[in-house]
């Protein structure tokens, strides 16, 4: 596991730490690190927590998944999580964003916490030239797609390039994002990706951009403090 300092985070009540794990971890030991260092966090015995990771493929039940929404449930395992949402699939050449963040000293405001996301989210995206957009009913981020033929409204198509659920204890977060890279995006059709079947998913790599994880990961720490500097 290789540990780095966000220098830049430093706020008057704590540091954010960021930690890096090369490889990918099982979902179980990631869900143990959590509820751990969540628990320190509030007791204020440990930093504030942004670890980025990759898993291998699985599946994950939000609070509000429904078994019609899981296709394939022999595909690969199927973890039940107490995060919100849905169905989730997580994977090789996906970055997984744990973001462990006391909310309760940045404002005890959940909602106005998930639209910091959304936005952290979109601004590291706009690091590649790409628009990411929040949609009225449609969970995380969704990018346009001239490319693809138009919804049956007329619309632009769009497919979803990141997903978002936390869950909170003491006002702790833990859970968070995905964004896709480059996974193999076949291995999203053995579920209802977040209860939204017409609509598809995307990556970075297959809107035709060249993006490596790391240089996510470096998009990501520059645009953290962009969004989170003023909580």
């Amino acid at each position: 596991m290789r540990r780095e300092r966000a220098s830049t985070s430093r706020r008057a009540t704590a540091m954010v730490e960021w930690i890096t794990t090369d490889g990918l971890v099982d979902y179980d030991q990631a869900v143990a690190f959590m509820e751990s260092r969540a628990a320190a966090i509030a007791a204020g015995e440990a930093d504030e927590c942004i670890w980025l990771v990759e898993h291998p493929p699985l599946y994950t039940a939000g609070t509000s998944a429904k078994p019609e929404d899981l296709t394939d449930p022999d595909r690969f395992p199927v973890f039940d999580s107490k995060r919100g949402g849905q169905y989730t699939y997580h994977g090789p050449g996906q970055r997984v964003v744990y973001v462990m963040l006391n909310v309760g000293k940045r404002g005890h405001d959940v909602r106005r916490f998930v639209q910091q996301l959304e936005s952290w989210v979109i601004a590291a995206l706009e690091e590649f030239n790409v628009q990411g957009h929040i949609r009225e009913g449609r969970v995380g981020v969704w990018v346009e797609r001239p490319d693809k033929p138009r919804t049956l409204s007329g619309g632009l198509a769009e497919d979803k390039i990141a997903a978002i659920g936390i869950r909170l204890r003491k006002w702790v977060s833990f859970h968070g994002i995905s964004i896709n890279v480059e996974p193999d995006l076949e291995h999203f059709t053995g579920i209802v990706p977040c209860g939204i079947s017409e609509h598809g998913v995307t990556s970075l790599v297959d809107l035709g951009l060249p993006v490596t994880m790391a240089d996510v990961d470096v998009a990501l720490k520059r645009s953290f403090t962009q969004v989170f500097g003023d909580s």
